[in-house]
């Protein structure tokens, strides 16, 4: 995050003592090599709290605050966004008083005694290949938009990669010889992707288009937006699946859903788990039985037929 969106992102702030201090938290995360998209839900957090403090009239100084004013504004979050919402909220202010006892500027985090909001796991509904299809068909033609929406539907797709990763590419993340991809993805954990035939033919074809366009030369990013030189952030990706979502009449689609629906297909095939982990980056083996939970009863369906348990007789 730059200076400029931090500046933007504190906007309404007094100057004391919060916006001069998450300027400094977040020169310590940049340190830490903390990845912008961490950085931003972090000090977001931390904004929101701090407005919440204000117009509550609590305390403002981080000293004065207590565990009664974290829980005020996690009921608030709870109240009018999600108990998901809350937690993600309660992590980065456990990472935001734990910077300001190691800083010095309080003497033990309040967070110590407040409970972490109870959550319960939705599940994420895989898309099926007709859908992605449909999906692939409301973004066909060979312009510049459609090419790159095509690239972005087959890498998504084709990876199950987040949402970020494959929005945050460089241009020198992609070696088209090998036919891969490098994604950086969540805590540093960098991997190499291969692609497939028809997604890597759908990248090649997007980056003849990029090539051609005035001043595309010059940008860094991948992925570009459809007017002018600039980059399509990851947020851009995510608002041009819900138009392409609208046009094909799916429902409900986004990235997520294909990163679920790789790890179902790839649970469906009997691949190892672990190599599922090292392709999806993943660190948890709690992780993987989320991934793709929807369709867990028809892969349990398949293996029951494979099987041929109760037909012996």
């Amino acid at each position: 995050m730059s200076l400029l969106d931090l500046d933007r992102l504190t906007a309404g702030l007094d100057e004391d003592p919060w916006a001069r201090l998450l300027r400094d938290w977040d020169s310590s995360l940049r340190a830490a090599n903390h990845p912008e998209s961490t950085r931003y839900n972090y000090l977001l957090a931390a904004v929101q709290f701090a407005r919440f403090l204000a117009g509550s009239g609590d305390a403002r100084e981080p000293a004065a605050i207590g565990r009664k004013n974290v829980e005020a504004f996690q009921i608030s979050v709870i109240e009018t966004r999600s108990a998901a919402t809350a937690l993600n909220k309660y992590k980065a202010l456990q990472q935001l008083f734990r910077w300001l006892v190691e800083e010095g500027e309080i003497e033990q985090p309040p967070m110590m005694h407040v409970r972490k909001p109870k959550v319960v796991q939705k599940v994420v509904p895989v898309i099926s290949d007709q859908d992605t299809r449909r999906v692939l068909q409301a973004s066909a033609g060979n312009d510049f938009v459609q090419l790159r929406d095509e690239a972005l539907i087959r890498m998504y797709a084709n990876t199950g990669a987040r949402l970020s990763e494959i929005g945050g590419l460089r241009l020198t993340d992609v070696d088209l010889k090998l036919e891969a991809v490098h994604l950086h993805g969540k805590g540093g954990k960098d991997r190499w992707v291969l692609l497939g035939p028809k997604t890597a033919r759908a990248l090649r074809r997007y980056l003849r288009s990029r090539a051609r366009r005035m001043g595309a030369a010059d940008i860094a990013e991948l992925w570009l937006a459809a007017r002018g030189a600039q980059p399509l952030q990851p947020n851009g990706i995510k608002i041009r699946l819900k138009r392409l979502d609208d046009r094909a009449g799916v429902g409900n689609v986004y990235a997520h859903r294909w990163r679920h629906s790789f790890a179902h297909e790839w649970k469906l095939r009997g691949a190892d788990t672990g190599d599922l982990m090292l392709v999806l980056g993943w660190s948890s083996d709690e992780t993987p039985r989320r991934y793709g939970a929807s369709a867990a009863a028809e892969r349990a369906q398949q293996v029951h037929a494979r099987l041929g348990i109760g037909e012996r007789f």
